[in-house]
Order: C-alpha cells, then structure tokens, then sequence
C-alpha cells in the first residue's frame, strides 16, 4: 500500500506544453469545449482529444457534456493552485511580439487565478484587507475578522460555508507575477464573483486578464483605500 502521493505520474502530465497550455486555458475556472482547448494549444482536435483524455484520467481535469460538446474544466482549485506555485518557480518565456508584451501586461496587473482575483490588483486588495484588519493572518490561512464580515456583508458578498464543502475559507495563494499572496479560497472566490456582479471588473476576452472598469476603480478606492493605475486599467 502506497503512503505517498505520486508526483511522477502527477508531473508527467503536467510537463508536456501541449497539456500545459490547455491546463493554463482553463485557469479562469471556466469550462471551454476541446474545439477551442485545440485552438489555443496550436495542435489538432485528435491530437487534443488524446491529450485530455490523459488529463481527465489523471486527475487534473473534469468533462461534462452539454448537447452534442463536451467542455473541459480544472478538476479543483487546488489544480490552478498548484499551477500558480509551479509559476513562481518557473523561469520566464522570452517575449516575441508586442502582442505578447501587451497581454503579459494585463495578466501581470489583474487577472483571476482559477476563481479569486489574483496580479497586482489582488495582492494590493489582500494587502489592504490586511491592514483595514478586515482579515487576519492565523497560521496557514486567513481569518475574516468581524469588522470584515460587516464590511463584506454590507457590500453584498455571500460569505455562507456550503455545508460539507472541503475548501478552505481564506488561504494566502503565492501569486507568481508577484510573489506575494493574493487572498484564494471561497472567500476569495466570493469576494471577486462580488466584484464581476457589481460592475467593478470584466474579464478580456480571450484570456484570464480582468479590466478594472471606471466604476471598479471607484469603488476600490472608496471600500478599501486601494488606488488603481489609471495606465495600467487601461492596458
């Protein structure tokens, strides 16, 4: 009887680019169809569908059908959070094109990782949230205190556990453009699905990049003191 994790089998499936570029595809927590896994990994629909046949059985990702498609998501957060740790170890890609310089950019100021909101923005916000002591350090995970629970609450953020549910309520994330954390867990999740209802981000198409909007950039400063770039919102 095996008492530890296999990490091979674990890294195998995660050290090919092909696979690797479809797991990052998927790191916005939403479910995409093999069609566009495909298109993003630059490889065909066959050679995809062998690929994440490998993933699903492996662990890492979860299929579901609707209608005649099939769509693919990230079997847990705990997959996008060891995908973010990976990152903060990884040496960086060199940049080819201004077009990759551009979405490096967005993605290093605000983008979500998996279900929270993570880059630049989201380690100001958590820093912020952490000197406002609307959350507090306590071992390996934050705690809401209860000036932050009337302070969420009045902003409409659903902070209800589901019963039974195995996530942890507020963890630090190791953001790897930053390498400071970034707050994740439901909280995390709760508080950034607050901000998409409430008009203060929007995601980029095409990516896991969010934009600050006008309202956002407001509404940041005036909740929690946190000044948003005016260049880099715009990016």
């Amino acid at each position: 009887m095996s008492t530890s994790p296999n990490i091979i089998e674990v890294a195998s499936l995660i050290g090919e680019p092909s696979r690797v570029s479809i797991l990052v595809s998927l790191m916005n927590g939403k479910a995409l169809p093999a069609s566009e896994l495909a298109r993003n990994a630059k490889i065909t629909p066959q050679t995809a569908s062998t690929h994440l046949a490998k993933l699903v059985e492996g662990g890492l990702l979860v299929s579901e059908s609707h209608g005649r498609h099939r769509y693919y998501r990230l079997a847990s957060p705990d997959v996008a959070h060891a995908l973010e740790s990976l990152m903060t170890i990884a040496a960086p890609k060199p940049v080819r094109s201004l077009r990759e310089s551009d979405q490096l950019r967005a993605i290093r100021y605000a983008r979500t990782c998996y279900d929270h909101l993570a880059g630049e923005v989201g380690v100001a916000l958590t820093q912020k949230m952490l000197e406002m002591q609307l959350i507090e350090a306590s071992d390996q995970d934050y705690v809401l205190s209860e000036t932050g629970k009337i302070k969420l609450q009045s902003l409409g953020v659903d902070l209800v556990v589901k019963p039974k549910s195995r996530r942890r309520f507020a963890r630090p994330c190791l953001d790897w453009s930053e390498r400071r954390h970034h707050l994740a867990g439901s909280l995390g999740a709760s508080l950034t699905n607050r901000f998409f209802e409430l008009g203060w981000i929007e995601r980029v198409p095409g990516g896991r990049a969010v934009r600050v909007t006008p309202l956002g950039s407001t509404g940041f400063m005036t909740e929690f003191g946190l000044q948003v770039d005016e260049c880099k919102k715009h990016s």
